[in-house]
């Protein structure tokens, strides 16, 4: 089988736009076959043949289990993301089926990055005031994250909008 690795980076707050990726890749013959930090291998498939989702979701085998009954193939698993593809064939596939399932997926992101960046502010200020000349990058990686919580906050405020119209 023919392979290729390419190595690519995205935030997490552009998950969409790395799934969005991934499909494109899937569209023009190369579907996700393993993944990792910053790298994607992608293996020879027919031209959209495939659709690839991604989800920030913890390590739970019976979700797993769960979404391969459902024809969907696990590819792998990054850091808290985990990855599946399924065969066209058997139809639209989509990992959030309603609003508020699209709304907690976000607020599940916009907590990892919460937290993350408080980390990265008290270790930056720590290290500041202990006259490290290190501490400006973990304020840097706070500011990057902080950031990024505000694009999931808008992502977010945009889908609770979109609730409240169709209620």
């Amino acid at each position: 089988m023919e392979t290729k690795t390419i190595y690519k980076w995205f935030f997490v707050w552009d998950f969409d736009k790395e799934e969005a990726w991934l499909n494109e890749m899937a569209m023009s013959g190369w579907v996700l076959c393993d993944v990792g930090l910053c790298r994607y291998v992608f293996e020879r498939c027919e031209p959209g043949e495939y659709t690839v989702r991604l989800e920030m979701h913890g390590s739970d085998p019976g979700y797993i289990a769960f979404m391969e009954e459902t024809e969907a193939e696990f590819i792998g698993r990054c850091i808290q993301w985990i990855y599946f593809r399924k065969r066209a064939e058997f139809g639209t596939f989509d990992l959030f089926s309603d609003l508020d399932s699209r709304i907690s997926h976000l607020k599940r992101i916009a907590v990892m990055l919460l937290w993350i960046g408080i980390g990265n502010m008290l270790i930056g200020i720590g290290n500041s005031l202990n006259g490290s000349s290190l501490g400006f990058i973990n304020l840097i990686c706070a500011s990057l994250l902080f950031y990024g919580l505000g694009r999931i906050h808008g992502k977010s405020e945009a889908l609770e909008k979109e609730r409240r119209l169709r209620e």
